[in-house]
């Protein structure tokens, strides 16, 4: 690290933000990363302390104010400590702001309705895996 700057890639890895390095490399070649802004296409753009980075990891995007640069990769405990995140808050359904889960409701009652398999019978036959998918509603 000279002159206070670190290559992207490395830092993300650092801060456990990726699991690897090569992945690091891959979304900062992506051209997904923005770094104040300014959208990059290199693995080796240097970040400095102060830096906001902007950046798709799932369904989300994750904006992380680079507050220090890191000398290593350590336990998520330390690399916490390297940025403080500033990323919007995961989009909630409507439900979920009374307590009630419309979605939920539905998968608790396609779990009652769905039949199980009694352990300890073996493999079904081509007869009995038949009607299982009938009485679930898949055939």
């Amino acid at each position: 690290m000279k002159d206070g700057r670190i290559r992207i890639d490395k830092w993300l890895w650092f801060v456990r933000a990726v699991k690897t390095r090569t992945l690091a490399a891959k979304l900062a070649s992506s051209g997904q990363v923005r770094v104040n802004r300014d959208k990059i296409d290199s693995a080796s753009h240097p970040v400095k302390v102060g830096d906001v980075l902007t950046f798709p990891i799932g369904n989300r995007v994750r904006v992380l104010k680079v507050v220090d640069l890191g000398e290593r990769r350590g336990p998520a405990s330390e690399a916490a400590l390297l940025y403080e995140d500033l990323s919007p808050a995961p989009v909630r359904s409507v439900g979920e702001e009374t307590g009630e889960s419309p979605a939920g409701d539905m998968a608790a009652l396609q779990a009652a309705a769905v039949p199980v398999a009694v352990s300890g019978e073996g493999r079904p036959t081509k007869k009995a895996r038949r009607q299982f998918d009938k009485d679930s509603g898949r055939g």
